[in-house]
């Protein structure tokens, strides 16, 4: 029974202890001047799970006759050992009569039970004022002008210098691209007619003429090789006409059969003879040399080439210079205009600084 007795004892006072609340208040200043504030931290400790609901005053509201509260903060928890909480919360207050006040206890409701704290008391006075000299009273000062700083204004300044100069140098380059102007090249589409029918059409011409004289026949072969020349370079894409005739009977080898060129071949020696060796040839030789020609680019002919010939305008040194020069200028206006709205954004915000 003495055990028993013990324990029970033991077990009352922990039950009481944990189940303990303790509620405190504290004043930041005792003393206050009319008008000035003072702040009021009411605490309250107690065990994790119990509800408790502090003072709730709205703003204006008066503590006592003559405090009034001008604002309260939010509630903050903050936890503890053994299971316990502190909840706290700042009030402030103020007054404008000149006496000392003893403040009601601040209470908390802890699970429907009432706990207060201690009393506080606030003394508020009234400031010291010369009664004896009312000629030392003067009245409030007036708004005074804000003083000029050159330092203030030597960024803008600055930036608005560079600004007039971007300006001045935008407008001597859009002078330089209206003189500079455009260079206007047309590309042009032309029908362009096979090689093998160009050729045919030159050596029908040929045969309709009558050539017998020794003077024709160097005109006669002159124009006949030159036609197949021209065959040769748009056909097979060399420039046959600045080539001799080995050359030409060279490079024909590589994608002819041999076999074929000796007509060719026998042609050139011909008309070199005629040329420049005064050669004289008969009826039958001529035409069995055009039909050597006409047999050739019958048997080389191709159909599958473009009918469509581009021609693009070759510019000149000097309009390439302009061309160029043109392009360098129209880059330079478009990174001197973005630098003109970047320096004009830039001063309006350091203007805009400076007038707050």
């Amino acid at each position: 029974m003495k055990y028993f007795k013990t324990i029970l004892l033991l077990l009352c006072v922990a039950a009481q202890a944990f189940a303990q609340v303790n509620v405190e208040s504290a004043i930041d200043t005792p003393e206050i001047l009319i008008g000035e504030q003072a702040h009021v931290t009411l605490n309250v400790t107690l065990r994790q799970g119990l509800h408790a609901a502090l003072p709730d005053y709205e703003q204006g509201a008066l503590l006592t006759p003559g405090v009034e509260v001008v604002a309260q903060g939010v509630v903050d928890t903050t936890l503890l050992d053994n299971q316990m909480q502190r909840l706290t919360r700042q009030y402030t207050l103020t007054s404008f009569d000149d006496t000392l006040y003893l403040l009601p206890a601040f209470k908390a409701v802890v699970d429907g039970k009432e706990y207060a704290a201690k009393q506080l008391a606030l003394k508020v006075i009234t400031p010291d004022v010369d009664l004896e000299h009312p000629d030392q009273f003067f009245p409030l000062k007036g708004l005074q002008p804000n003083p000029f700083m050159w330092k203030e204004w030597v960024r803008p300044f600055w930036m608005g210098f560079i600004l007039i100069t971007l300006c001045l140098l935008l407008y001597y380059l859009v002078i330089r691209l209206g003189d500079n102007k455009p260079i206007v090249a047309r590309i042009r589409f032309v029908k362009k007619v096979l090689p093998h029918k160009k050729a045919i059409n030159v050596i029908n011409k040929l045969k309709a003429g009558t050539i017998n004289t020794a003077s024709d026949q160097k005109a006669y072969y002159t124009t006949l090789v030159d036609t197949l020349r021209t065959y040769l370079q748009e056909r097979f894409g060399f420039n046959a006409m600045e080539m001799t005739s080995s050359e030409i009977i060279e490079r024909l080898s590589q994608e002819e059969d041999p076999a074929k060129l000796a007509e060719l071949r026998e042609l050139f020696e011909t008309a070199d003879l005629v040329k420049f060796a005064k050669h004289s040839t008969g009826i039958s030789e001529k035409d069995r040399d055009l039909e050597s020609v006409v047999e050739f680019i019958e048997t080389t002919k191709t159909e599958d080439m473009p009918t469509i010939e581009k021609i693009e305008p070759t510019l000149t040194d000097n309009e390439k210079r302009s061309k160029k020069s043109r392009r360098l200028i129209i880059t330079l206006i478009t990174l001197t205009s973005i630098s003109i709205l970047v320096g004009l954004a830039l001063i309006c915000w350091q203007l805009y600084l400076l007038m707050l």
